[in-house]
């Protein structure tokens, strides 16, 4: 699978905008998790493999590839993996939505839907 850019087609959109592109890119299943994992600093990869309910080291290789790729992950020299400025402003901007997803949970409990 070839890894989602600005100003290309990708997964669900020929128009190549950005938003796009990230939006493939994010949907990949994992990646999310995996940048939101690395919040705390540098891991290495079987820490980030249990951290990500262990799932399979094939997959976990794969998608840091896309997320090096991307720029949004930096792998170190002691091999470890770290969020890279633009990776961190992912992070940033997924708080929000986490913060929704809480009031959100908190509501549907709240009329008995949880």
């Amino acid at each position: 699978m070839t890894m989602p850019r600005p100003g290309q087609p990708v997964r669900g959109s020929s128009t190549g905008r950005p938003l796009m592109a990230a939006l493939d890119l994010f949907g990949r299943r994992w990646n999310l998790r995996i940048i939101w994992e690395l919040q705390h600093g540098p891991v290495g990869f079987r820490a980030l493999q249990q951290r990500c309910d262990n799932m399979s080291s094939s997959v976990l290789r794969q998608r840091l590839t896309e997320l090096l790729d991307a720029q949004l992950v930096a792998q170190g020299p002691d091999t470890t993996y770290a969020l890279t400025e633009l990776g961190h402003g992912v992070y940033l901007a997924l708080r929000p939505l986490a913060r929704w997803s809480g009031e959100w949970a908190a509501k549907l409990a709240e009329d008995g839907d949880a």
